[in-house]
């Protein structure tokens, strides 16, 4: 992907951090925030907000031609599937998360 929108870095998977649907990234007021995100196996990790999960726009070059974001996504790195203790393959899984 590209740079993040907060802060024009490329963030690595090793870093504890999230992309917010459009409408929770609210208008990058939540830009460089942490959040705590809590897994359904009970398990919790607290994430920095660094960009956006587009659910407007999509299936262009910039999106890499990918559908648009739901509404209702927090996609995070690796190192955060991993302190949550979730299985990467599953690609999608519930979570719960609010601002710290």
């Amino acid at each position: 992907g590209g740079p993040s929108s907060c802060d024009g870095k490329y963030h690595n998977n090793n870093e504890r951090v999230v992309a917010l649907s459009t409408g929770w990234f609210a208008g990058r007021s939540r830009c460089g925030k942490m959040i705590l995100i809590r897994a359904n196996n009970g398990k919790t990790v607290t994430a920095k907000v660094v960009d956006e999960c587009d659910s407007t726009m999509g299936c262009d070059a910039e999106h890499a031609f990918q559908s648009p974001c739901k509404n209702n996504i927090v996609d995070g790195s690796i190192a955060v599937w991993r302190a949550l203790g979730l299985n990467t393959d599953l690609g999608i899984v519930p979570v719960t998360w609010s601002m710290v």
